[in-house]
């Protein structure tokens, strides 16, 4: 008898609360185990990082499937994720799963020099952007790690004032033009619906 549990979800920290929240809702049997999201801050870390969570979990499910985009890995990933015969999300990175991929490409060509928000980011910003690119030590790093963007996008998964309000002052922190839209779950909430429902997603891209 098979004794393995069902899936695994090995996710990237950013998108945690977000699954959560949709397996509750859902009441999915879906298992995540999440990965720190400072990992971005070093994306030639992820592959790795990743690798070893599917091989330390691969005898306990029937299944394993990856919630990283392709996430700044320069292919690395892919990689990884061919080598071990598991599947990933679609798509460049969480900015264009929750957008839309098609939606995403326009807001991009409309302006390339644009920075992106979520609502983990927006939480978040102070740690991840300010304390993990160095800023708060050396506040002249602001200007030459933003000098190509022009706007700061807040693509919101719910509708916060306060979480507008925090993503409207980070973007004067970095003397960016501000801009919101709301997308909910985008593509996440469909392509974890596929899964739980038990069918082979094609996620990878």
């Amino acid at each position: 008898m098979d004794t393995r549990r069902g899936i695994l979800i090995i996710a990237c920290g950013a998108l945690a609360r977000e699954i959560n929240a949709l397996r509750r809702a859902n009441d999915w049997a879906i298992e995540v185990t999440c990965l720190p999201p400072e990992l971005h801050n070093h994306p030639q870390r992820i592959a790795p990082a990743v690798r070893a969570q599917i091989r330390a979990h691969r005898d306990e499910y029937r299944a394993i499937f990856v919630a990283y985009a392709e996430c700044g890995t320069m292919g690395q990933l892919d990689q990884v994720l061919a080598e071990e015969g598991v599947e990933r999300l679609p798509g460049a990175h969480c900015y264009e799963l929750y957008a839309g991929a098609a939606t995403f490409a326009e807001l991009a060509d409309a302006e390339p020099g644009t920075f992106y928000l979520t609502d983990f980011l927006t939480r978040h910003f102070e740690r991840l952007v300010i304390r993990g690119l160095g800023i708060d030590r050396h506040p002249e790093l602001a200007m030459e790690y933003f000098r190509h963007y022009r706007k700061l996008l807040y693509l919101a998964q719910e509708r916060s004032g306060a979480l507008m309000e925090q993503a409207r002052q980070a973007a004067a922190r970095l003397g960016l033009a501000f801009e919101y839209r709301f997308t909910g779950y985008g593509e996440l909430g469909t392509r974890l619906a596929t899964l739980a429902a038990g069918a082979a997603p094609t996620w990878q891209t």
